[in-house]
């Protein structure tokens, strides 16, 4: 038998137990994912949220939207593809790479409105609930730095085993892929067995995400997040030239 899908997504109200979410097979077809309005960003929402693969994507003039999207972009660390011209500029170590050294910063380039956009989802109440989230040790950042400054980077949320992406930026060429390119070698070596890319991109394709089911990538969560041993709250970068490589 087929399971019935929501006509209309879930209500949330903010003083709703963190545990409120329907059942993410729920979610809508039109607009994919959308599975539940409303609620807050706090913490125990949040983490009760990524441990069941959604995530809060909106923009300030709208209230939360809770997604759940079907099927979901992943990447296995271990897989990441790396053109020749991205292996060259790996090779030319041109950027510095750090974890965990300038969260706030790279927030904040993150959410900079695009050239093609007139807006950003990363609000101010997304700002600070992640940055809380950062000083509790859940949610991390890798900064790629070019002659001091700060040339691009990403930051995401780390559960068990499982990093899930939330958003990347650039300000010279290839420093966000330089970035995820190492985070995801960092990882390989702390044995995650994927990233959530979230939604489907051809950038993101191009370095070797896939899309796979949502009941897919449920079970995994399911098996990861609660049973694997996290890294370091802080996380730093092994001492080992051949991340960069």
């Amino acid at each position: 038998m087929s399971r019935q899908h929501n006509t209309a997504p879930c209500w949330l109200e903010p003083d709703s137990p963190a545990s409120a979410f329907p059942d993410v097979e729920l979610a809508l077809h039109e607009p994919d994912g959308l599975l539940a309005i409303g609620g807050d960003l706090s913490k125990p929402r949040l983490l009760e949220a990524y441990r069941r693969g959604i995530f809060p994507w909106y923009s300030d003039d709208q209230p939360i939207l809770w997604w759940s999207p079907d099927p979901r972009l992943v990447l296995a660390p271990a897989g990441i593809r790396v053109s020749r011209s991205l292996a060259k500029t790996l090779r030319r170590e041109k950027f510095t790479l750090t974890m965990d050294r300038a969260f706030n910063e790279v927030i904040q380039a993150c959410a900079e409105p695009r050239p093609d956009q007139s807006g950003t989802w990363i609000t101010a109440d997304m700002m600070a609930a992640y940055t809380g989230l950062h000083a509790d040790g859940y949610a991390h950042s890798v900064e790629c730095w070019y002659r001091g400054e700060l040339a691009g980077g990403l930051y995401g949320i780390s559960l068990g085993r499982v990093f899930f992406g939330e958003s990347m930026f650039s300000r010279v060429a290839d420093a966000s892929k330089v970035a995820l390119v190492c985070l995801a070698r960092q990882l390989a070596r702390w044995e995650f067995p994927l990233i959530d890319c979230q939604v489907r991109t051809g950038h993101l394709e191009r370095l070797g995400a896939a899309p796979i089911s949502r009941t897919a990538f449920a079970r995994i969560l399911a098996r990861e997040t609660a049973q694997a041993p996290p890294p370091p709250k802080t996380w730093r970068f092994d001492a080992d030239p051949d991340i960069l490589r």
